[in-house]
């Protein structure tokens, strides 16, 4: 029996992305598992696994739209911008007001350049930008474009010298929540790192799909391979002659429905294949029939 397919995972505090996928590896019995979109440690929530042939949808899977709920704390820089490093500078924040914080958040909302982390996992010179922070060195890292498509404020408290904002926050993928902290404690001039990070969307799957691995080793639920293809890419569904072609890495004529990926379905349901369209052709992404 085939269980390849999607498993949503709310994943626990202080467990790495590649914890998660060791325990996926013991559960579903197989070592064919990878995640999509890693988390850090420190955050919990939404981490998308793929079993078998799922694993070709990841890399496709990992650029579509996150959401997150977050903790910012303004008043105390560090040097991961989050909780889990060493205080780098203080600052007092009580003299943030409401508007200024607004103001801020405006700001870093829409298409922006951001510079990454530090400590991220973004390749230098070969080399992880972590091992080479670890180490002492500094890292010149360029700026990226992403876009904050939202990013709305749901509390603020103060207290003495720093301010705690909760924040609920839309946006591209390759986006740093703590990358956002940074800038925002930055830009208000009392510097500023994430305390708390929920991943609460990657794409279509949200908490709601997402089970803890404890419901998941009473319990396996994986999302079947045609079924995840439909629920996140355009569905196109072909002839017996096309489906031949497309199982063989053929091309077939564009059909309209956008750069893609796009999902081609056999006549009798099965997933055939994820295509791009080019011009007038479609062109096979990742083929998943024999």
């Amino acid at each position: 029996m085939d269980n390849s397919g999607l498993v949503i995972v709310d994943k626990p505090a202080d467990w790495t992305s590649h914890d998660v996928v060791g325990r996926m590896r013991r559960l579903a019995k197989t070592r064919r598992v990878g995640h999509a979109g890693t988390l850090d440690p420190m955050a919990t929530g939404v981490l998308v696994l793929g079993v078998g042939k799922a694993t070709r949808l990841l890399g496709h899977l990992a650029l579509t739209e996150k959401g997150y709920d977050a903790t910012i704390r303004l008043g105390e820089s560090t040097n991961t911008d989050d909780a889990e490093g060493e205080t780098t500078a203080t600052a007092s924040a009580a003299a943030v007001t409401d508007e200024a914080l607004r103001a801020g958040i405006a700001e870093l909302t829409g298409p922006i350049q951001q510079v990454p982390p530090q400590v991220s996992a973004i390749k230098v010179n070969g080399e992880r930008a972590y091992k080479m922070a670890r180490k002492g060195e500094n890292v010149e890292l360029a700026a990226r474009p992403v876009t904050v498509h939202d990013f709305a404020v749901l509390d603020v408290r103060r207290h003495g010298d720093l301010i705690d904002v909760d924040a609920s926050i839309a946006c591209s993928s390759g986006t740093y929540i703590r990358a956002l902290a940074r800038d925002l404690g930055a830009s208000l001039g009392c510097g500023g790192h994430l305390t708390a990070l929920r991943r609460t969307r990657v794409g279509p799957y949200d908490l709601a799909a997402a089970r803890t691995l404890d419901q998941l080793a009473e319990k396996l639920e994986i999302l079947p391979l045609a079924e995840a293809v439909a629920s996140v890419f355009p569905r196109r569904d072909v002839s017996e002659d096309d489906a031949r072609k497309v199982a063989h890495g053929g091309r077939l004529p564009a059909a309209g429905l956008g750069p893609g990926p796009i999902g081609v379905f056999a006549p009798d349901g099965t997933l055939l294949a994820l295509v791009e369209e080019r011009g007038k052709t479609a062109k096979p992404l990742a083929v998943f029939v024999p």
